[in-house]
């Protein structure tokens, strides 16, 4: 599993003009999953990104995580992310789990960051998305699993 992680000030994503998901201020996940993820791969990931203290303190030290920022999740399935540009000029997929596998896993994911009660909106899965933000810093992360 791969997340780039944005810090927001605000972010949104479409789908043919509607908005399917829309938070202030927390962070933008854009998340895409590969052969061999699991379970504990999930569990992990989430944990991780609930516990990332990124946002300021009252110092402005990098010392809160989003719930104690009170801050929402955005989370969009991005299977780009597992593209293999190093041969040639046209990405390579094979490391992207493909859409049977990567639905599932997605939708876990999302479950598990609403189980902790966080506020979490979505994007699409599969759907060409507009995905707006204003990164907050800017603070962006590169998360693996």
């Amino acid at each position: 599993m791969r997340i780039v992680l944005q810090r927001v000030s605000r972010a949104r994503v479409m789908v043919e003009g509607r908005v399917t998901g829309e938070i202030g201020g927390g962070l933008l996940l854009l998340a895409a999953f590969t052969h061999g993820d699991t379970g504990d791969t999930l569990a992990w990931m989430a944990d991780k990104v609930l516990g990332l203290r990124i946002f300021a303190d009252g110092e402005g030290k990098m010392n809160r995580s989003v719930a104690e920022a009170d801050g929402a999740l955005l989370v969009v399935s991005q299977f780009t992310l597992y593209g293999d540009t190093r041969k040639g000029k046209r990405p390579s997929f094979v490391d992207a789990a493909r859409p049977e596998v990567a639905i599932p896993l997605y939708e876990r994911f999302v479950a598990l960051l609403r189980a902790s009660g966080r506020r979490v909106e979505t994007g699409e899965f599969g759907a060409m998305m507009d995905v707006e933000l204003v990164n907050d810093g800017p603070v962006t992360l590169v998360l693996e699993r």
